[in-house]
């Protein structure tokens, strides 16, 4: 069942769009152009190429100090608010968890409308009863829901154009969608999550027109496909064997390609009944845009046993690398390592750790880790660097191609006891094989170097990525949920667990705002344009802020 809130509110809207104050109509062609429009914020990364760069410039260095609130909107869910909002011609779309979508004044925050969705009763997403925000194409609006539905609404007036079950998202298996959607030419394209119920993972492209199915990739292949003799012959670990998708890809329009992050194999923390590299969990995939099919992959953390997703975003970068013009992509992956590959061919060129790392003593040739002997979960527990929530995670990074270095959320001084436990499939029951433990009483982790006891802790690093150095790291009192949004004047802002939005000078380091959002900060901020004046918003607990100089 599918709601608008109020007809009222639909009125109010359609007094608006009379001025021309809220009409949405976006071409494919203003999304491959959307660096060159940066007074809107067109999708979840901003670009194609997921930098969170923006060319802005009003707000810079030295008057980021000055930045006013300027309005507040608060979520009626209480679920931790992680996306990312698209703003066209002023008015700004986002999530109201679980998948209501919202639009509102982005001037203001002056509500227009809420589409409200009911979800079914048998959805059961492993970490959160949320989404991280939605897509735009013409004037619609796209969001894949957490009980494996997509759905179209109008985004002039709220209603909803269509409504479809995707084949095989079944809520009552594990199956979700919980990332913003990705457009391409006339396709909507979603991946799913659920791999800790043990689903069987894959990407799936509808027409845009009409939520019908355009093509489906497997990020499990089946038996007689490529990658399959990575799975144990004989049995059925393939078929639960995880490798979901919860993060936005990017997209390469000049060879295209889209890109997407795949999640670990399942269970989780037991590799003992899936031997092998189980492809294509904890990978980069590239798939052709038109067709799905795979042009190449490169994975990071074959035989996953440490829930190492490779699910986060994949930074297209072009530069010169060693004194070619080269077509890249960058990756900082939870498992501690940052990755440099050429995003047209998949060749690995350049890997080296971002935090400390004592399960690999680093990569061989062909980027594939160097594994220590018995650095594995096991019984009684192991300890690993970097711990279980990576050494960062689902949270965006950011390129600057002014300063031309990598912004990483970073976890740092952490680790986890990882514990190997027996586990049996069972539809709709997680399917993890342990988890991480603290030694002694069965507590989960606590988030601390377990060889020292000191406290973990949250930092932005700025590395250079032409060879891994670090060039200044910025500490937070406590961890990181927060991505990072860098400009074109040299402003970066995050934020953390410690309830702070804050600007930095992105290339020194310096802080030079801070401003208390009075809760922990899981999203990745943005910045747009409206009525002449640069915005910057972020989403803190489940509210969302916006700022602007002094008018």
């Amino acid at each position: 069942m599918t709601t608008i809130r109020a007809r009222m509110t639909v009125a109010v809207l359609a007094v608006v769009l009379s001025a021309g104050a809220a009409s949405a109509q976006v071409s494919f062609e203003q999304l491959l152009d959307a660096g060159q429009d940066p007074g809107n914020w067109y999708m979840y990364s901003g670009t194609y190429m997921s930098q969170r760069y923006s060319t802005l410039t009003q707000i810079d260095t030295g008057n980021v100090g000055d930045l006013e609130l300027q309005w507040v909107w608060q979520s009626r869910s209480l679920e931790k608010f992680e996306a990312t909002p698209v703003v066209v011609d002023g008015v700004l779309y986002t999530i109201q968890n679980p998948d209501d979508i919202v639009a509102m004044d982005a001037a203001t925050g002056q509500v227009y409308w809420i589409y409200e969705y009911e979800l079914h009763e048998d959805a059961r997403p492993c970490c959160g009863r949320l989404s991280r925000g939605v897509a735009i194409l013409d004037d619609a609006l796209f969001i894949g829901a957490i009980d494996g539905r997509a759905i179209s609404v109008d985004a002039r007036t709220g209603r909803e154009l269509w409504n479809v079950q995707v084949e095989g998202a079944r809520p009552e298996a594990g199956y979700a969608f919980t990332h913003a959607p990705q457009i391409v030419e006339d396709k909507v394209i979603l991946g799913t999550a659920g791999g800790e119920f043990g689903i069987r993972g894959f990407i799936v492209a509808l027409e845009a027109e009409t939520g019908e199915e355009a093509w489906r990739f497997y990020t499990i292949p089946g038996p007689g496909e490529p990658g399959h003799e990575t799975w144990p012959q004989g049995t059925d670990a393939w078929m639960h064997g995880g490798a979901s998708v919860w993060l936005t890809g990017s997209y390469d329009p000049e060879h295209d390609l889209t890109y997407w992050g795949i999640g670990n194999p399942g269970p989780d923390w037991n590799g003992d009944e899936r031997e092998g590299d189980n492809l294509y969990s904890n990978s980069v995939v590239a798939l052709d845009a038109d067709t799905g099919e795979l042009r190449w992959h490169f994975q990071f953390s074959p035989h996953d046993e440490f829930d190492y997703d490779a699910v986060q975003i994949p930074v297209l970068v072009d530069m010169e690398w060693e004194g070619e013009d080269r077509q890249l992509m960058m990756w900082a992956n939870r498992n501690g390592f940052f990755y440099v590959l050429d995003r047209v061919t998949g060749e690995f060129l350049f890997g080296r750790p971002f935090v400390e790392v004592n399960w690999a003593t680093g990569l061989d040739a062909n980027g594939r880790p160097i594994r220590i002997p018995g650095r594995v979960p096991t019984r009684e527990g192991t300890l690993i660097f970097p711990g279980n929530q990576g050494g960062t995670n689902w949270y965006s990074p950011s390129f600057s191609p002014r300063t031309e270095l990598f912004y990483i959320p970073t976890w740092l001084n952490y680790s986890s006891n990882y514990v190997k436990e027996p586990d049996v499939y069972v539809e709709g029951e997680t399917f993890t094989g342990g988890g991480p433990r603290r030694t002694g009483p069965a507590v989960r982790d606590r988030y601390v170097n377990f060889a020292t006891d000191e406290e973990g802790f949250g930092a932005v690093r700025a590395i250079d990525p032409r060879n891994g150095e670090l060039e200044w790291q910025f500490d937070m009192a406590d961890f990181t949920d927060a991505g990072i949004l860098t400009t074109a004047s040299d402003v970066l802002f995050s934020g953390g667990r410690d309830g702070y939005f804050f600007a930095l000078d992105a290339r020194t380091g310096e802080q030079l705002w801070r401003t208390s959002v009075g809760e922990r900060v899981y999203s990745g901020p943005m910045t747009y344009v409206v009525d002449g004046r640069q915005h910057v918003a972020v989403a803190a607990g489940n509210v969302l802020f916006s700022y602007a100089l002094p008018d």
